[in-house]
C-alpha cells in the first residue's frame, strides 16, 4: 500500500461534490486524451499528485473548490478514487449559511452553463452532471494561445468565458472552434477587457 500523507485523505470520485455547475468539455477532452497516453505508473503518479482541495460541508460530505475538469475527465476514464487535501472543516454549518461562506470565500461558483446565476440548490450534486459552457471552451483554449495569462483569481476563466459570451457568436462557436478562438483572441487584447484577470495586450 501507497503511503498517504496524514493530511491527505482517499475518496469515491463519484461521492465528491462539485461547487460550480458548469465545465469546458474541451478541456476535459483534452484531459481524457493526455490520460490515455500515460502508462499504468504515470497515470498513479498522476492520481497521487493532483490532489483535490477540499471543504467538508454538510452531512461530511466533501467539497472540491478546484481540479473539476480533472475529476470529469477521471471519473469519464474509468477512475475510481483520487486524493483529497482538506482545506477547512464547516460541516457544523447549516445547508444556507454554508453555502454563503462558500460563496465568500470563492469557493463557489453558482452560474450555470450561460454565465447566468443560480440558486445554490441548482449546483450539481456530482460531477457527472456537472454542464457543458462551449464559452468556458473557448476560454481555456483561447488562454492557451496566448489571448491572457494564467491567473490564479478564482474562476478567472469563467469571467472571461462571459466576456466571449457577448463578443463571439454562437453560431460561430458551433460552426468553428478554431475561427472561434481566432475571433476570442483578437478580443481579448482590446481595451474593453482590460478588466478581466490576466490581461495581457501590449505585453
Amino acid at each position: 500500500m501507497r503511503p498517504v500523507h496524514h493530511h491527505i485523505i482517499q475518496s469515491e470520485l463519484s461521492a465528491l461534490r462539485p461547487t460550480q455547475c458548469s465545465i469546458g468539455y474541451q478541456e476535459v477532452f483534452h484531459k481524457r486524451q493526455e490520460w490515455r497516453a500515460l502508462s499504468g505508473k504515470k497515470r498513479q503518479a498522476l492520481v497521487d499528485q493532483h490532489w483535490f482541495p477540499t471543504i467538508i460541508g454538510p452531512k461530511q460530505q466533501h467539497f472540491i473548490v478546484d481540479h473539476h475538469h480533472l475529476g470529469v475527465a477521471l471519473y469519464e476514464e474509468g477512475q475510481e478514487r483520487v486524493l483529497l487535501t482538506i482545506l477547512k472543516d464547516l460541516s457544523w454549518l447549516d445547508e444556507s449559511t454554508f453555502w454563503r461562506v462558500m460563496e465568500f470565500h470563492q469557493w463557489a461558483h453558482p452560474f450555470d452553463r450561460e454565465g447566468k446565476r443560480v440558486d445554490f440548490k441548482k449546483i450539481p450534486k456530482r460531477i457527472s452532471q456537472l454542464q457543458d459552457d462551449p464559452y468556458r471552451s473557448l476560454a481555456g483554449l483561447a488562454r492557451k494561445q496566448g489571448a491572457f495569462a494564467k491567473d490564479i483569481t478564482p474562476y478567472s476563466e469563467f469571467l472571461w468565458a462571459d466576456y466571449f459570451r457577448a463578443h463571439v457568436d454562437k453560431d460561430l462557436l458551433g460552426q468553428s472552434m478554431d475561427k472561434a478562438v481566432k475571433v476570442a483572441i483578437k478580443m481579448a487584447k482590446k481595451n474593453q477587457a482590460s478588466y478581466l484577470p490576466g490581461w495581457s495586450a501590449g505585453n
